[in-house]
């Protein structure tokens, strides 16, 4: 299978800069290349774009994300973005009707500060691009992999939940 991952920045990327004090969105790969070195049976192509906060992201970065996605020649698409305005983003592919699999993932912890959720998420995301699923836009959080517009976070209990019809 061939995987093209966008990758945005967002949480997922994060890491502390010890000179600033703070954490920052990189516009590298190694929370990426870390997981996907333990993937032998995929071929990836990596795009970096934005590399931002999601909460930073404007209406031209999400228009550039867009854009990518229907330059891309693969069907298979994993975007790694900030969870906090995921739903912006999705909302927006999913308007654009692109014959194409687009998974949405991330994580509300920095893979540099504990690697389960974002392994996880991402790892969920590509087995589902494994599967035999329709062209869309999804969101691959927290155990599922749905419609980008079943899924909502919850900040209350920072989890991401299935939104009840």
């Amino acid at each position: 299978m061939n995987v093209t991952i966008i990758n945005t920045g967002g949480t997922f990327n994060k890491r502390y800069n010890p000179i600033k004090g703070q954490l920052e969105v990189p516009t590298d790969n190694k929370a990426l290349d870390k997981i996907i070195a333990s993937c032998f049976n995929v071929e990836y192509e990596i795009i970096n774009i934005v590399s931002k906060d999601s909460l930073d992201m404007t209406d031209d970065d999400r228009d550039e994300i867009c854009q990518t996605i229907k330059d891309t020649k693969n069907e298979n698409i994993i975007i790694i973005h900030g969870t906090d305005t995921v739903h912006l983003t999705s909302a927006l592919i999913k308007s654009e009707n692109i014959a194409k699999k687009i998974v949405f993932t991330g994580a509300m912890v920095p893979m540099s500060i504990d690697e389960v959720e974002a392994t996880m998420n991402f790892s969920l995301a590509l087995g589902f691009l494994n599967a035999n699923v329709e062209n869309g836009t999804y969101i691959s959080m927290h155990g599922v992999v749905v419609d980008c517009s079943k899924l909502i976070k919850n900040r209350e209990l920072g989890q991401f939940l299935i939104q009840k019809d």
